[in-house]
């Protein structure tokens, strides 16, 4: 040979797996012209590799000078379709391969196919006719392990040699020819074996395809839909290239449908020789490709609207879905790849349809009419996905149980031991969710979180003397300017119960609020011009019957009770302040957060659809 076989194997075949070695032999036996080939499999044990051989024999027309010399010459090919470096995937996996070969009814060829092949073989005359065929044995396993048990396996194989095969074995069959294919395998003292002939190969209806583009020839699609078990339910959908089957993904496992067997097989002319010399790889160009995918999703998607309009009708009915769940991407969906690609894959394109568009926009130094529209649309849709952010944390929230810590409630509504800033709202948009509380406090100055009083003290201040206070409120929102501006500010105290907790721990919250008024008034009463405290916690109808007796109880889709109570800072003399008082239970928080932001999702969902 003139190239190196130990570099072309590397160059050609980094990326092969064991299952080739099989795919080629056949290949090989079925250009050859063979009806009947012959797999055989053994090894000690699946965790002794070195011990495993492999031989595999046909019946078809033998190494003839004529083939031998392709063989011994790489890239040595008639057409296109072939490439000619088929057999160097064996030298990845076994350094030692026999090949005796009879042809010509009298003429035997035995070759020794190795790294330091040099193109000989040995020609003897047999003695009595034989019938045409070869045999190649390999042995010696290269590597340390079996990547997979099942590429040993005869049923694993079965599948794989009808899925490379597929398109060929069915014209095979169309031309009133039997294959038979037999698998066997010894592993450990274990036998099986499998047998896969055309007989098998089912009966397929054909349509042409219209390719409006003409970049290539006719293209025919193939297919079959049968009812099968749940368990052997299985789609294969493949363009044929140089009579191999090679996958094209158009219908994504999630919505392969159950209960069925479909084969979609695509075949054109224009295909062959698109494949790369080690048969890995399509060479088509992303621009064919994508014209392939979507005549061939088109033609799929037409056949079973007419032969499965159960399945259309579930297309429908997820389409409904992503538009109910993200409105602000309806328009922006590739309905046709829906109940096709994956929901993940078809979000993803949306979402990108939908940033272009932005970015169009927002990169427009002047706006025509259309366009000022189409901003007004934009930000809508922009407004939506924050809304639809907002209910993911609300149905988090819903899902706090008794087991879950204060921390749990805490992170959803703000990071702990975080400051924000309203000068930079925008960019803690998605971390700070003090709108569960209620939407005006998303007009904060500061908010500190989970931060000691002194923290607290120091931001109202910014620098004044501080004394230390150990007492830490779960959230401070101090809003509405900055004291430093010769303005007073209102403070917002909120404190967190978790659920499950007792009435008399329930009703320590009040006296945490009450402590912590007086403190903040005490020390800085002449930067405070109202403190409002919140306590959250879980209602049981005993602390209920307390806070009937004491509050006022408050619009709401849950409980929320409120009174003004007078915080007494001084005795003599004495001096008071008022404080309002929020006791609310949490189940009230999170329905009033769902039901303020339902309304504007429901607002927007209608303006989409429309």
């Amino acid at each position: 040979m003139r190239v190196k076989l130990n570099k072309a194997v590397k160059m050609f075949f980094a990326n092969s797996s064991l299952e080739m070695v099989y795919f080629e032999a056949i290949a090989n036996a079925l250009d050859a012209g063979a009806k009947k080939i012959d797999i055989n499999i053994s090894a000690r044990d699946y965790s002794q590799p070195e011990s495993l051989t492999v031989s595999i024999e046909d019946d078809g027309a033998g190494l003839t000078d004529d083939r031998f010399a392709k063989f011994s010459n790489l890239f040595d090919v008639d057409e296109s379709s072939h490439k000619g470096l088929g057999r160097l995937v064996f030298l990845c996996y076994f350094e030692n391969i026999s090949v005796l070969s009879f042809f010509n009814r009298f003429n035997q060829r035995t070759v020794q196919f190795s790294e330091g092949f040099d193109g000989e073989s040995v020609v003897t005359v047999h003695p009595t006719e034989r019938s045409s065929g070869t045999k190649f044995s390999m042995n010696g396993y290269t590597l340390t392990k079996l990547a997979q048990y099942s590429f040993v396996q005869p049923k694993h194989l079965k599948n794989r040699i009808l899925t490379e095969f597929y398109s060929r074995l069915y014209k095979l069959k169309q031309e009133g020819l039997h294959i038979e294919i037999n698998i066997s395998s010894t592993i450990n003292g274990a036998s099986a074996a499998e047998t896969l002939t055309t007989d098998e190969m089912p009966v397929m209806q054909m349509i042409p395809l219209v390719n409006s583009l003409e970049l290539f020839e006719t293209m025919e699609l193939h297919y079959l839909i049968q009812d099968a078990p749940m368990e052997i339910s299985s789609v294969i959908t493949a363009i044929s290239v140089d009579n191999r089957t090679y996958k094209i993904d158009i219908i994504a496992p999630e919505n392969l449908p159950v209960g069925h067997k479909m084969v979609f097989l695509l075949y054109s002319d224009s295909f062959n020789g698109r494949v790369d010399v080690s048969r890995q790889n399509l060479t088509l160009t992303d621009v064919e490709l994508l014209i392939v995918k979507k005549s061939f999703r088109d033609s799929i998607a037409q056949i079973i609207d007419e032969k499965l309009p159960r399945i259309s009708q579930q297309n429908q009915e997820r389409k409904q879905r992503l538009v109910n769940q993200f409105p602000h991407l309806n328009g922006y969906f590739d309905v046709d790849n829906i109940g096709f690609a994956s929901q993940s894959d078809v979000l993803k394109k949306a979402q990108e349809r939908f940033f272009k568009a932005q970015r169009d926009i927002l990169g427009a130094t002047h706006l025509s009419e259309e366009q000022y529209k189409e901003t007004l649309e934009l930000s809508s849709r922009a407004l939506t996905e924050y809304i639809l952010f907002r209910q993911i944390i609300i149905k988090k929230l819903q899902a706090i149980d008794k087991h879950d810590l204060e921390a749990e409630i805490h992170k959803l509504i703000i990071p702990m031991r975080e400051q924000f800033s309203g000068s930079k709202l925008m960019d803690d948009l998605y971390l700070s969710n003090v709108w569960v509380l209620d939407d005006k406090y998303m007009t904060y100055d500061t908010v500190l979180s989970d931060e000691e009083m002194t923290t607290v003290i120091d931001v109202i201040t910014e620098g004044e003397e501080t004394v230390i206070d150990s007492d830490r409120p779960d959230i401070a929102l101090i809003f509405s300017g900055n004291p430093n501006a010769g303005r007073k500010v209102d403070v917002v105290i909120v404190e967190l119960k978790r659920k499950g907790l007792t009435n008399e721990n329930n009703s320590i919250v009040e006296i945490q609020l009450e402590n912590r008024a007086r403190r903040l008034m005490n020390y800085y009463n002449q930067n405070i011009q109202q403190v409002w405290f919140y306590g959250i916690v879980e209602f049981n109808d005993e602390y209920q019957l307390h806070l009937e007796s004491e509050y006022h109880q408050l619009y709401s889709n849950g409980k929320v009770y409120y009174k003004t109570k007078e915080v007494v800072l001084q005795i003599n003399p004495r001096v008071a302040v008022p404080v309002g008082m929020y006791i609310m239970d949490f189940d009230a928080v999170v329905n009033d957060a769902d039901a303020r932001n339902s309304t504007f999702l429901n607002i927007i969902k209608n303006k989409f659809n429309r």
